[in-house]
């Protein structure tokens, strides 16, 4: 199985199963998002020490009690910069507000962790969700991984960049365009 194409399904299944573990499965992506992150720029910030510690977490919990194992155990993944995820980032890709931090996580993170989730970072967004391509001052511009000289789209063009390249299994975006 490739953990980069797999569906959270298939993820799920090897995971309750054995043959990868949540720790195998989060390096796998964090691996792959430092491998296309420096061509596409989609994430911004990361949580990475404390995701290997509910990683961790995971793994005691599908290897002492699977029968408590919730939906998404052991399942990495991003969310876009301006939802809520508790200390980090939450700019809106607007500069004056650089220095802001998420003071709680949003209800959609909320549920996400309570679901088992692991979050591995934020990403990229263009400035105040106003536009049709992810660019903002703050962190700049992410690319198309096909063809970086085109856009990646907005506005959830960083969750778009990830999901595409198999740098995370899952992630949460919005967008009022459709």
């Amino acid at each position: 199985m490739n953990v980069h194409t797999a569906s959270i399904s298939q993820l799920q299944t090897a995971l309750r199963n054995g043959s990868i573990t949540p720790t195998e499965l989060l390096e796998a992506h964090i691996q792959r998002i430092e491998q296309v992150n420096p061509v596409v720029n989609g994430l911004v910030a990361d949580r990475y020490d404390a995701a290997r510690k509910e990683a961790q977490q995971a793994e005691a919990c599908l290897r002492d009690t699977p029968e408590k194992a919730l939906p998404l155990t052991g399942i990495p993944c991003t969310i876009k910069e301006f939802i809520g995820v508790e200390g980090m980032p939450q700019t809106g890709g607007v500069l004056w507000r650089k220095d802001e931090k998420a003071k709680s996580d949003a209800t959609v993170v909320q549920r996400i962790r309570s679901a088992g989730g692991i979050i591995m970072g934020v990403t990229n967004i263009p400035e105040g969700g106003l536009w049709l391509e992810t660019y903002n001052a703050i962190y700049g511009r992410t690319k198309n991984p096909w063809n970086t000289k085109r856009t990646s789209g907005g506005s959830s063009g960083g969750e778009g960049v990830l999901v595409s390249t198999g740098a995370t299994p899952f992630g949460i975006g919005s967008d009022v365009g459709g």
